[in-house]
């Protein structure tokens, strides 16, 4: 292999021995700190990795992986979650597994190995050009998800959440797996440019591809957590650890859909193609039933699992509908959708006490009163999913409604539009709730304060939301050297 190409691997090599690094620094000292400080490292050495990559994008390294300045935006995007979730879960482990604050002695070091490793599996499919690439990143993130969500151990939704997350990925592995053998069968390749050339205009060619596209379309509907392969959603949003929800919500939908954009959008830009009829019906269903589960929801994390639902289904919007605007649109709306989605569950977090976490209307009810601070930042992250001008959320939908509308796909675009409607009722009936007065009775006790890691990383997650909202034009202006069409 040559220098050319390990440089443009080296912020995924950097993730390995970042990984192994942690792992053997907790076989031979274990230190909570030691091992957040091993990944902020290693995350920070990726990310400062994508810089002399980029100078040498685009590139195709071996046959599985092609590394242009598209992947390297994702991975940023990714690097980047994974820090935030990374500095949020050292306070949620330290008070939820028993450190100094609690008496004891938190033993949160291998945390921090799969967090490396799905980030690392992200990062593969970003750059994926090839079904075993794709098939490989799949596993790594799924397989790290799925020891993430189960990692406290108690209380036993983490087990129950782990176990369905395992045994739906589980399923929707096979059906990957047998879709990928039925368009190897028909068309004699795994490559992505290979099958693009193979289905111009975004028709395949005859019934056998179809079916094996169809089995992936369940595999990764599962991902993305469209309807109807949304079942598992709001049960992992609510059982796993709040930060690993944070998590599960952005780094694998993320992931997948820069992998969709970059290989399949010729095959789902075509109206009249099967694949893109299909993608149609699951996002105005996704929209539809994600919004209207969420008016139902008492509970803040599986409010916000229905919420992601109907979030996915506007980014379909901007994938189906292709040409110039769209590849801008979706990084633009996923984006602000890391950002808004790791500040709510970020504040959810930092809620949380040790023994629960902070996911029902009790939790919220007159936060403005008792921590004043902590409810600016949930009020902006809701404004910002409910698509309200000077956010980041609002930037995003704009765009995305404008490929639709120039794609001219109509019912997309009205179905987009009545389910932002439909979400600004929850959003603001949530919001209602945080500034509730206060009962005359005195209130709970709030749990102690978080350390300033957190409270610096939902600093700096305002910060971006608001600078994303009111002065776009930074990351426009990156957007259009990526995608110049």
């Amino acid at each position: 292999m040559s220098a050319g190409a390990l440089v443009l691997l080296a912020p995924l090599l950097a993730l390995s021995g970042t990984a192994v690094a942690v792992l053997l620094a907790a076989a031979f000292h274990r230190s909570h700190r030691l091992a957040l400080a091993l990944t902020l490292t290693g995350l920070a050495a990726a990310g400062l990795a994508l810089a002399p990559a980029w100078a040498r994008a685009p590139r195709q390294v071996t046959a599985l992986l092609l590394v242009d300045r598209t992947a390297l935006f994702y991975m940023g995007l990714m690097f980047a979650a994974a820090l935030c979730v990374a500095l949020f879960a050292y306070g949620y482990l330290e008070r939820r597994l028993g450190g100094p604050a609690a008496g004891g002695a938190a033993r949160g070091e291998e945390f921090y190995v799969p967090l490396l490793t799905a980030t690392l599996g992200a990062g593969v499919l970003a750059a994926s050009n090839h079904f075993v690439s794709f098939f490989l990143g799949v596993e790594l993130l799924s397989v790290s998800l799925f020891t993430l969500i189960a990692y406290p151990r108690r209380p036993a939704p983490c087990i129950e959440a782990a176990v369905k997350y395992l045994v739906l990925a589980g399923t929707s592995s096979a059906f990957l797996l047998l879709g990928m053998a039925l368009v190897y069968a028909a068309l004699g390749t795994l490559a992505f440019p290979r099958l693009l050339a193979a289905a111009p205009g975004g028709a395949l060619p005859g019934l056998l591809p179809l079916a094996g596209f169809g089995l992936m379309l369940v595999g990764v509907g599962f991902k993305l957590s469209l309807v109807p392969f949304h079942l598992w959603a709001p049960d992992v949003y609510q059982g796993a650890p709040a930060p690993v929800t944070g998590l599960v919500a952005t780094l694998s939908k993320g992931a997948v859909l820069a992998l969709v954009l970059r290989n399949f959008g010729p095959l789902l830009a075509a109206p009249a193609a099967p694949l893109a009829l299909l993608f149609t019906v699951l996002a105005i269903a996704s929209m539809f039933l994600g919004n209207w589960l969420a008016l139902l929801q008492d509970n803040v994390k599986r409010l916000l699992a229905y919420s992601s639902i109907a979030h996915m289904g506007y980014l379909l919007v901007a994938v189906l509908a292709g040409g110039p605007l769209a590849p801008a649109a979706v990084a633009v709306y996923l984006t602000a959708y890391f950002v808004t989605t790791l500040g709510a569950f970020g504040v959810v977090t930092v809620l949380s006490p040790g023994t629960r976490d902070a996911e029902w209307p009790a939790d919220y009810a007159g936060l403005a009163w008792r921590r004043p601070w902590l409810a600016g930042v949930f009020t902006a992250m809701l404004l910002s999913l409910a698509g309200i001008p000077l956010t980041a959320g609002f930037v995003g939908k704009f765009l995305v409604l404008g490929s639709g509308v120039q794609a001219r796909l109509w019912l997309l675009s009205a179905a987009l539009v009545v389910n932002s409607a439909v979400g600004l009722f929850y959003y603001l009936r949530l919001l209602a709730l945080l500034f509730r007065a206060p009962a005359a009775a005195a209130p709970a006790p709030a749990p102690p304060p978080d350390g300033h890691l957190a409270a610096a990383t939902l600093a700096g997650l305002t910060l971006a939301l608001l600078g994303l909202g009111i002065w776009p034009a930074p990351l426009l202006h990156l957007l259009r050297l990526l995608f110049p069409g």
